[in-house]
């Protein structure tokens, strides 16, 4: 059985933090806590070890995960052609539990999944998350749970689903607590999907992939009810579907609407986050519209 470490413990957060670094580093899936919910995190440049992260939740690659990142400055490194509005938004709302889904940098080696030249992003709110990823760097994070069931909000209900094809699981407390549970879904405390592949040049219009805890008048108050698409407005071409979005949304609803939103970041992208995002709809904590993330939605992370 794999150890689970406590982080409210000293000693167990130091070996757990160790071990987890060791574990990123061999290509080896460890979980983490959100501020959403748990996440399922692997190395986001190794494809091999994305490809356990996907096989061990059961999902294909037509649902890449979302991306968690330690910081800000990190959006210029794996994205490009990143409009305003998105660096208002992340300037009011990272750390936390909104993904962005963009236009990936085309000179980045990594295989998140089919994500259409797109990312799913997030900067988790979780001193646990960021502390690893600022040691690791870029993570690709989906929800932490088995494709088609709920987002595990617990290490312990992580464990439950997928066992010993974790290697290190670091218990950080209940996750999505500070938020009000305003998702999809009774009790969703996935982060909320936002699509920016539909603007170029300052031209056009963002779009929610998937509703979550920060909500559509949070996000006006920030960049004016006048550049978010109508309520049910078709994705843009470039995005597949919020699924990769989000660390913290089942695999199943995410690829299910991969037409139609990604983990753009959910992708579209490879991406909540948020390990977050995750609960499997779009996912999450984190890819691709592809729609994380995840998130680690629904979905990145």
């Amino acid at each position: 059985m794999t150890a689970i470490f406590d982080c409210s413990v000293d000693s167990q957060l130091l070996t757990g933090m160790r071990l987890a670094r060791g574990a990123i580093g061999r290509g080896q899936l460890v979980v983490i806590p959100t501020d959403t919910v748990y996440g399922l995190a692997a190395d986001a440049f190794s494809a091999q070890a994305v490809a356990g992260l996907l096989a061990a939740k059961g999902r294909e690659r037509t649902a890449p995960p979302p991306v968690l990142i330690p910081g800000i400055p990190t959006l210029d490194a794996l994205a490009t052609d990143i409009p305003e509005v998105v660096r208002q938004l992340v300037a009011e709302f990272w750390p936390g539990g909104l993904t962005v889904i963009l236009h990936a940098q085309p000179s980045l080696q990594w295989d998140l999944g089919e994500t259409r030249g797109t990312v799913a992003l997030r900067m988790p709110a979780n001193p646990i998350a960021l502390e690893l990823l600022a040691e690791t760097g870029p993570l690709a994070v989906s929800s932490a749970n088995l494709s088609g069931m709920p987002s595990a909000t617990t290490a312990a209900d992580a464990e439950q689903m997928l066992g010993e094809q974790v290697a290190v699981y670091l218990d950080g407390g209940p996750a999505g607590d500070s938020y009000e549970a305003i998702g999809e879904r009774p009790g969703d405390t996935s982060s909320t999907i936002v699509d920016a592949t539909g603007i170029r040049d300052g031209v056009g219009l963002l779009r929610i992939a998937r509703a979550g805890v920060i909500s559509r008048e949070r996000i006006a108050a920030v960049v004016g009810e006048e550049m978010l698409s109508p309520e049910g407005a078709a994705p843009s071409p470039d995005a597949d579907a919020e699924a990769s979005a989000e660390p913290d949304v089942p695999a199943d609803d995410a690829a299910s609407t991969a037409g139609s939103e990604p983990a753009a970041s959910e992708p579209p992208a490879p991406a909540e986050a948020d390990a977050s995002e995750p609960a499997d709809t779009p996912d999450p904590e984190a890819s691709a519209p592809a729609v994380p993330a995840d998130e680690a939605g629904s979905t990145a992370s």
